[in-house]
């Protein structure tokens, strides 16, 4: 087992009184067979009123209601989890053999449809991108994992990992063209990439645990990867950031179809203020309990 502890914190700033706000929070870890979730504190500086629930795509959801007027508002999170050391390649060694095309049973298609439907974008960037994933496919003679696996490399080698350069509208025709952006964008793209290749994938959020290694990149920060459904199989985590899969550094805090259902703080204001956000994430390795 790693013991990781997570301190995320969130500091908005207005220069008018808010009178009242609302904030959907995903900062609650994922506890599973594989991440146990040892301790969670959720800190709000503002009285609220909080309402925990699981929305529909299983994430842990903290709904925090504000009826008090503020200008200072503080969101800290912290949490404990154990991640279980497994073999992240295990599932590639399965003897059964997957191959481009799929084929899904119709409940199957039912149950998968929200992780398969493509981002709208203009036929043409779809085509282009289309050609692309299938670049891969090819040069791999159809084999799905391999496949995967060149994806995953070609993202974390010819793409260049660059803070400040995209924005939350930056689509993946857009970071397939520039060959650059962040966590966010390489995992937008590998999503979109898979689901024109009818493979399901889900955008995955949480924190990745770097060391300070200059060998991983993102800091110890909020992180985005994916997941895709393998046949046979079920969902197996990508990280074409690092170009890894993801194991004992990576701590998963909520799903969703792209971003805006994962994001770990969202909301709504009442008032016409000017806002200024301040976020601050730290991930340090617990010695092992004895």
């Amino acid at each position: 087992m790693r013991t990781l502890h997570i301190k995320h914190v969130t500091a908005y700033r207005y220069d008018q009184p808010v009178n009242k706000s609302v904030h959907r929070l995903h900062l609650r870890p994922v506890h599973d067979f594989k991440q146990s979730l040892r301790e969670h504190e959720l800190k709000v500086s503002v009285e609220n009123t909080p309402l925990d629930y699981e929305d529909v795509f299983g994430n842990a959801t903290t709904l925090v209601q504000i009826a008090k007027t503020y200008t200072e508002l503080t969101i800290e999170s912290n949490s404990t989890v154990e991640i279980k050391d497994t073999d992240p390649f295990a599932f590639a060694r399965v003897p059964i053999k997957r191959t481009f095309p799929l084929a899904w049973m119709p409940w199957e298609q039912t149950m998968l449809a929200p992780y398969l439907q493509p981002i709208e974008l203009p036929d043409t960037q779809l085509e282009e991108l289309f050609e692309y994933a299938m670049s891969f496919v090819q040069r791999c003679s159809g084999d799905l994992m391999e496949t995967l696996f060149a994806i995953n490399l070609a993202l974390n080698h010819e793409y260049v990992y660059t803070p400040g350069s995209t924005t939350v509208d930056t689509t993946p025709f857009d970071v397939f063209q520039t060959r650059k952006g962040v966590c966010q964008d390489f995992a937008n793209l590998f999503i979109c990439l898979a689901r024109l290749l009818g493979l399901p994938a889900r955008y995955v959020c949480g924190y990745i645990f770097t060391g300070n290694s200059p060998a991983k990149v993102g800091s110890d920060a909020t992180h985005a990867w994916l997941e895709l459904y393998i046949p046979k199989v079920g969902w197996k985590a990508f990280d074409p950031t690092n170009g890894v899969l993801p194991n004992t550094d990576h701590v998963r805090v909520a799903y969703g179809r792209h971003y805006l259902d994962a994001s770990p703080t969202s909301g709504t204001i009442y008032c016409n203020a000017n806002e200024s956000l301040q976020v601050s994430v730290e991930v340090a390795d617990l010695p092992a309990a004895q």
